[in-house]
């Protein structure tokens, strides 16, 4: 029983690492061109005022609802 929360403590920290990597490496491209959620382009106005935007204008009023 002890292998199996072992296994999935390890899966978890696994997980999370990969997210954290994944979010980090986001912020470090500063700017994207294209919406994470629904691949739109981001236009270059939203881009210029908020230079780490990873959402269109649309997706990001849906993610802060």
């Amino acid at each position: 029983m002890t292998d199996f929360f072992d296994r999935a403590s390890e899966l978890e920290i696994e997980f999370r690492e990969q997210a954290l990597a994944k979010h980090f490496r986001q912020l470090q491209q500063a700017g994207l061109s294209h919406c994470e959620d629904c691949g739109d382009a981001i236009p270059a106005a939203r881009r210029a005022a908020v230079p780490h935007s990873t959402r269109c204008v649309i997706c990001q009023q849906a993610a802060e609802r």
